[in-house]
């Protein structure tokens, strides 16, 4: 009980600290403390009062020297106690809830006075592994919570020293010219948590601990982080940060890499033995691609029958070859989609399959499903047979050698006319071209960007397109007319039509593109209204979309007359998977692509570029830089207001590709 002539003991900044009672009021006390200052105490916040009480005639300075002494003693006390053989002890007893007088007993085997009872509060309270004191008492802990106390004490003591090794690590790469040593394991995790933190942010799991490297560290400034990794060779100067945010696969797994390599080990011969297969290796296709391209999904062949034209649209069969419930076609759901980016590509499929057995090379057997339409002189549809096949590409050109043997060449002068008539059929039922020049981004190898534009509506490329849009279409109508569920893109009308015929101006086209509807992923086919046509999937590049590789297995079903492989609700799924990975693809791929447009424009700082006019309103101003098609928008100027559809010049101010930062001055 606490009277007048107590000593007590409250905590201050967690600290024991001794006081002597010198007057007791309602749940209150006032105390003079072992540091010579009087206190107010409630009750509530007293650990330990003595039982025996002391005279209050005692002057002041004698009673600061008892207090002192007394402390003292507690303390040195503290030495002779062991709490986990207490703990042990008292894990024997029935009970949990112990009064400290008996806990200090066992300690000093006998009768405890006032100073063994508080030296035992003052060492539960200093070590909170064994013990916890509550209302008065002292509880033990059970083996478990002890067990779980002391790992997080290791954690935290792990999380210390992290800190404080990360710290002193950081400030040596800081100021080090460079870095020729391997981090060890301590200083990798610290970089590791730098890394995620600036990824994403509070987010990440040990966002609390990178903070308070980075203060310690005295980093302060928002891409610290970034450059002190590019500085550790964790990441290159150019890191692709927009593909590390959105956790995009790169690498495939143990049990994809070896699926790949069995079927790298597969008979192509064995193909012909197929009965449902057909041999179109007699015939003569031709890939027409990029100069650059190092998978082929697609090629054609042309047979003149009458007056009519029999048009082969043959795909790589990647179906064959990746199944539901392989490894490989699981890796191909976590991605969705071959991204490519100005630096490199990451595939949906292992390079060794995407560019090898999957890839219609030249000379090469290879399992394709082939699309036989018939075609009338006016590129109407007469007849249409899809089936799995096997064909030899006889010729590869690069868009380039296409466009020059488009008058010469036999077969190129004749899907040169059916293109046109096909492309005129399509705006007629209201398809939107849109021509864009195509937007291409190199890096030298002294990391210079260098940007170029080329169209987009070449005869060879608008040959090819047309060709792979006719197959789509009677893919779609292929599954649609049988009552299959499958994928199907569909879009509606534009909100404003602008263009009404095949038309490249580029500012009609600019305004147009921001009218169109959003496409949509339906399990049913519906128009297309961008396209011109009634009904629309893809199926012609399985090697880097999902969506296709899906409807190859589907049209597989079908033609082999089998159970339908995919169901509505599989393809729902599907539809939920593909636009959930194709959004963080996008993503990934808009962004890079902005930055290497701003370190293009780095080295143009203060420079004068052309822009075309696409809005002008009373504030803002829409631009579209000419040069590398990038938009931009400028306040507008008082007095001065530009005219859609005319050129000006604009000046860049102020660019961080970093920061994504672009600030344009008229």
């Amino acid at each position: 009980m606490v009277t007048s002539g107590k000593i007590i003991e409250y905590l201050d900044n967690g600290k024991f600290v001794c006081a002597f009672v010198t007057e007791c009021q309602d749940k209150r006390t006032r105390s003079l403390n072992q540091n010579g200052r009087e206190v107010n105490l409630p009750f509530s916040r007293i650990v330990h009062c003595s039982s025996s009480t002391y005279s209050t005639a005692l002057n002041r300075e004698d009673l600061i020297r008892t207090l002192k002494a007394t402390n003292e003693k507690r303390v040195s006390l503290m030495r002779m106690i062991d709490l986990e053989e207490i703990w042990e002890l008292a894990c024997e007893e029935n009970s949990t809830a112990f009064e400290p007088s008996f806990l200090a007993e066992l300690v000093f085997s006998g009768e405890a006075d006032d100073d063994m009872v508080s030296a035992f509060l003052r060492c539960v309270f200093a070590d909170h592994l064994y013990f916890k004191f509550k209302e008065g008492r002292i509880r033990a802990h059970s083996p478990e919570q002890v067990e779980q106390l002391r790992l997080q004490r290791e954690q935290e003591e792990k999380k210390h020293s992290l800190i404080t090794s990360g710290v002193q690590s950081l400030l040596r790469l800081k100021d080090a010219d460079q870095v020729d040593t391997v981090p060890d394991q301590d200083f990798r995790e610290c970089l590791e948590m730098i890394r995620d933190y600036y990824l994403f942010g509070n987010e990440a799991e040990h966002a609390d601990m990178a903070v308070q490297i980075l203060k310690e560290a005295g980093l302060h400034r928002p891409h610290d982080p970034y450059h002190l990794l590019v500085k550790a060779g964790i990441w290159n100067r150019n890191e692709n940060i927009p593909l590390l945010r959105q956790g995009l696969p790169v690498g495939f797994c143990l049990a994809a890499r070896q699926q790949a390599e069995g079927l790298l080990q597969s008979n192509v011969e064995s193909l012909l033995t197929d009965p449902a297969r057909i041999d179109y290796s007699g015939l003569a296709p031709i890939t027409i691609d990029g100069a650059t391209t190092l998978d082929f999904d697609d090629a054609l062949t042309i047979q003149q029958e009458g007056e009519n034209y029999l048009v082969g649209v043959h795909i790589s069969d990647v179906a064959h070859y990746v199944r539901p419930g392989d490894p490989l076609f699981q890796e191909a759901m976590e991605r969705g989609t071959s991204i490519y980016f100005p630096e490199g590509q990451v595939p949906m499929l292992p390079r060794h399959l995407s560019q090898g057995i999957c890839s219609l090379i030249q000379g090469e057997l290879r399992a394709t499903i082939s699309f036989m339409i018939l075609l009338s002189p006016a590129a109407e549809v007469l007849r249409v047979r899809i089936s799995p096949s096997v064909i030899r590409v006889a010729r590869r050109l690069t868009y380039e050698e296409a466009d020059a043997m488009m008058e010469s060449d036999p077969d190129l002068r004749i899907f040169d006319m059916l293109r046109k008539k096909l492309r005129k059929r399509r705006v007629e039922a209201g398809a939107l071209l849109l021509p864009f020049p195509d937007v291409n981004i190199f890096i030298d190898g002294a990391g210079k960007v260098h940007v170029s534009l080329n169209p987009s509506d070449t005869p060879a490329r608008t040959l090819v397109s047309e060709m792979m849009i006719l197959a789509n279409g009677e893919a779609a109508r292929y599954v649609a007319d049988r009552m299959v569920p499958g994928v199907f893109r569909a879009q509606g009308p534009p909100k404003q039509r602008l263009i009404t015929s095949d038309d490249d101006d580029l500012f009609l086209n600019t305004r147009q593109r921001k009218q169109i509807a959003r496409g949509e992923l339906t399990t049913h086919a519906k128009d297309h209204s961008g396209l011109g046509v009634s009904q629309y999937t893809t199926v012609t590049s399985p090697i880097r979309r999902l969506l296709d590789l899906v409807m190859q297995h589907q049209l597989h079903s079908i033609v082999r007359r089998e159970n339908v492989r995919f169901s509505e609700e599989m393809c729902k799924d599907f539809i939920t998977v593909i636009t959930r990975t194709l959004a963080r693809a996008n993503g990934a791929k808009q962004q890079r692509h902005r930055y290497w447009l701003l370190k293009y424009l780095e080295d143009r700082k203060g420079q004068y570029l052309d822009a075309l006019v696409i809005d002008s309103g009373p504030r803002r101003v829409g631009l579209l830089l000419t040069d590398i098609l990038l938009d931009v928008d400028l306040p507008a100027q008082t007095g001065k207001k530009p005219t859609p559809d005319t050129m000006v010049k604009v000046k860049v101010a102020k660019v961080d590709a970093l920061d994504n930062t672009l600030q344009m001055e008229w």
